[in-house]
């Protein structure tokens, strides 16, 4: 956060305990707390705003199928690796064109003389 590891933010809190003083610390934890219960409420003030701007069409919404973490390369393994394998796999699709044969050995392929 910001850059600043551990040691650090406290020798920050300290100093601003410092300066700030025994007399004023009261009154700036209630300014502080104020100001968080102020975001809180400009926060869900906004969350249904926006749920009335949107209608009912955002209640039906599936947002783990949007999630982008769903495609991360670990889960989609992990997931593989712990599926069952119980279940016989569907046999490939058939394809849609005209069927191969393989030609006999000393066979001639078809040759279309209109095609060229």
């Amino acid at each position: 956060m910001f850059g600043i590891n551990g040691g650090e933010a406290i020798i920050l809190v300290l100093l601003v305990l410092f300066v700030i003083g025994p007399e004023r610390l009261p009154e700036y934890a209630e300014k502080l707390k104020d100001l968080v219960k102020a975001a809180k409420r400009y926060a869900t003030g906004a969350t249904e705003e926006l749920k009335e701007t949107l209608g009912p069409e955002l209640a039906d919404v599936d947002w783990r199928k949007l999630d982008p973490r769903q495609y991360d390369p670990r889960t989609i393994v992990r997931q593989a690796l712990l599926e069952d394998d119980d279940e016989e796999p569907s046999p490939p699709p058939r394809p849609a064109g005209p069927v191969l044969t393989r030609l006999a050995p000393g066979e001639r392929a078809p040759f279309d003389a209109e095609a060229t």
